[in-house]
């Protein structure tokens, strides 16, 4: 269509609408692909956990169970170097208590094991064992274990 005074192409006012009209389609496709995107709120939700930092190692309490077994442990070696020559002797719990608490006085800690003298036999290993329950009972020690299986330090 031409314009009558000025030789110009008039502009066809259909032409204005099919560009509208296509440019309209892309802002909905647009609008389609950002609403395929997960959103917050919508599609999932934000989760805020806190992880301490600092983590203090905490050495497990030592149990009956672990104390029995380390006392049927020694008593076995006991039993090993165990003599027949059957005597009686007077044992003093309160004297392997001094002895015990000489004994760690040098040290700051002992494996519990090395605090039994198993050449001498099982009623002194025994009369150790009961000295060492009752320095432990009177906090005049502590038994102490890092973890399960670990050795026990006196």
């Amino acid at each position: 269509v031409k314009k009558a005074d000025t030789g110009e192409e008039a502009e066809d006012p259909r032409a204005e609408l099919v560009r509208r009209l296509l440019e309209y389609e892309q802002m909905k496709l647009a609008a389609q692909r950002l609403d395929q995107l997960p959103q917050l709120g919508r599609d999932f939700l934000r989760a805020e956990v806190y992880i301490e930092q600092s983590v203090t190692p905490r050495f497990p309490d030592v149990n009956s169970d672990d104390l029995r077994a380390a006392w049927a442990d020694v008593l076995k070696r006991a039993k090993l170097v165990q003599h027949h020559k059957i005597s009686r002797e007077e044992l003093s719990v309160r004297e392997h208590m001094s002895l015990i608490l000489r004994r760690l006085q040098n040290a700051r800690f002992m494996e519990f094991a090395e605090l039994f003298d198993t050449s001498r036999g099982v009623p002194v290993v025994v009369v150790n064992f009961i000295a060492m329950l009752e320095l432990a009972r009177e906090s005049l020690l502590e038994i102490t274990q890092a973890e399960p299986f670990a050795p026990i330090y006196v």
